[in-house]
């Protein structure tokens, strides 16, 4: 367990919890290109640690903190417990979804529809904190369906900052329970930046971050020179890793030394991944995530189909990794 100090300064830069996408294999490979930002799992909903027993959904690397859980759930002592089980296991911090729009997760009567219930997702926080020692947060939207952010949002974040909620990660979009994808809900509601800075006015004790199509370290650093007080990028520090992470320590963080490279961060994956192998795994399920290190880069193209191809064979290992490596070192041999 890592201290709160340290957990509220990384979240000046956050990778936000994707579902499919930030899994452990996914966090260690972001963790070796900033060793500051704050790293976030997938969702994971009470009722599978709880009724579930599923507790491997809680495997993680020491190498990964400072990192939170992410719940999903709208039961309180469901919650509370599922918060006790993410401390024991060592997390840094629990945060409550309440933003996924997902068919899935509305039939469950938790993320972006307890935006209709601020006092519901009171209690539930109000249960976490007692159960815990770690900071209890949330993420959120700026409303759902036909809500009126401007009246919706505020009074959101006054119930939940009522019971202890001192940090907050806004995703700066309405969800549409109906009529849009999870997909959709991602791009087509419009962004409002602005009153997500409103609300650094309204709350200035709160610590609050912003989400929702943060592409580049530059609109990150825009956002912490106007009073937010955090950042978190989701897609694009997953497409892009090493151009949203290589540099955020010493840009975000003003941590001295060069900047991690692409090229660096692979290296340092490859003990990892023999460990992985060697307990039966399978390199895919790490490569998967490492696709994008090179975007835009010489040789990126052929780094990606060296992995595509290879990696998903029963006896492919890092010299697999090392042969996509040896495109973008020398790409002219390719």
């Amino acid at each position: 367990m890592t201290d709160k100090s340290l957990i509220t300064k990384a979240a000046r830069l956050s990778v936000a919890p994707m579902m499919d996408w930030t899994d452990r294999h996914c966090r260690v490979l972001h963790r070796h290109l900033s060793s500051e930002s704050l790293l976030y799992t997938e969702m994971v909903t009470a009722p599978a640690l709880v009724r579930g027993g599923a507790m491997h959904l809680l495997d993680y690397s020491p190498e990964e903190h400072p990192v939170a859980l992410q719940l999903g759930g709208s039961d309180p002592q469901e919650l509370a417990q599922a918060a006790r089980l993410g401390q024991e296991a060592g997390y840094d911090e629990i945060n409550l979804n309440v933003g996924c729009p997902s068919d899935r997760v509305q039939s469950g009567t938790f993320g972006a529809v307890l935006m209709k219930d601020p006092a519901l997702v009171a209690r539930c926080c109000a249960a976490m904190r007692r159960a815990v020692n770690i900071e209890v947060t949330v993420k959120c939207r700026i409303g759902v369906d036909d809500q009126d952010p401007e009246e919706v949002l505020p009074e959101f974040l006054a119930q939940v900052i009522a019971v202890g909620i001192e940090r907050v990660t806004v995703h700066a979009r309405k969800a549409w329970l109906r009529g849009l994808s999870p997909k959709e809900n991602r791009d087509i509601p419009p962004l409002d930046y602005d009153l997500v800075m409103r609300m650094k006015g309204l709350f200035p004790s709160l610590h609050l971050s912003v989400n929702g199509g943060i592409t580049s370290l530059v609109q990150a650093e825009e956002f912490l020179d106007r009073g937010l007080d955090g950042v978190m990028i989701g897609r694009a520090a997953y497409h892009q890793p090493a151009d949203l992470l290589s540099a955020a320590d010493r840009r975000v963080f003003g941590r001295p030394g060069p900047d991690t490279t692409a090229e660096q961060a692979v290296q340092k994956m490859l003990p990892y991944i023999e460990a992985h192998l060697s307990s039966g795994g399978r390199l895919n399920q790490i490569t998967r995530h490492m696709l994008g290190l090179f975007a835009g880069r010489p040789g990126a193209r052929h780094w990606r189909r060296v992995l595509s191809e290879g990696a998903h064979k029963p006896d492919a290992g890092p010299e697999l990794v090392e042969r996509a490596l040896s495109e973008i070192v020398t790409p002219a041999a390719a």
